[in-house]
């Protein structure tokens, strides 16, 4: 049963260590009020997770493939969440959550899987679609190294919808 106040999701992915973006995100999510952050990975180093601790919540996340520090990330998560290999799949407020770095058909396909919300990043492109009653979302990417614009993305699970937003 999902609860019917259910705060804010902050969804990020591809920091790649761009401390100010990361800055803006985190400032983005607490003003927000976030209860959930999820970063779909690619951070890279340890340094660069802990300003995640500061959105005042829990942030749970998956390593993307340029995430080389592992054993790092997950010593710099212990303070404030999470870090697992991809594909992970959690309860959040009721919400059925997948978090991938890489999306892959066969887990959008899958019907073993239930999930309500799809989390992915890897491209460094934001989408955000819906597939019969599943949404997936991909935030693009938030150090704006690629596309020039960092983004991060707000799920409001109470009326199931995301926004992309530039940071």
């Amino acid at each position: 049963m999902r609860n019917k106040g259910a705060k804010m999701i902050g969804i990020l992915s591809d920091s790649h260590d761009n401390l100010t973006m990361i800055r803006r995100a985190v400032s983005l999510f607490r003003s927000a009020e976030c209860s959930l952050v999820i970063h779909a990975g690619d951070i890279v180093a340890p340094f660069a997770a802990d300003e995640l601790a500061e959105t005042g919540c829990p942030v749970r996340a998956v390593f993307g493939n340029c995430d080389g520090e592992r054993a790092g990330l997950v010593r710099a998560f212990q303070a404030f969440g999470e870090i697992r290999e991809g594909p992970w799949s959690f309860e959040h407020d009721g919400l059925s959550l997948l978090v991938t770095h890489i999306e892959d058909s066969r887990l959008t396909t899958e019907k073993r899987t239930a999930w309500d919300l799809l989390v992915c990043g890897h491209t460094h492109k934001a989408e955000v679609r819906k597939e019969g009653s599943r949404m997936i979302v991909n935030p693009g990417e938030s150090c704006g190294w690629v596309a020039g614009i960092g983004t991060v993305a707000l799920f409001d699970p109470n009326k199931r919808i995301a926004e992309i937003i530039p940071l």
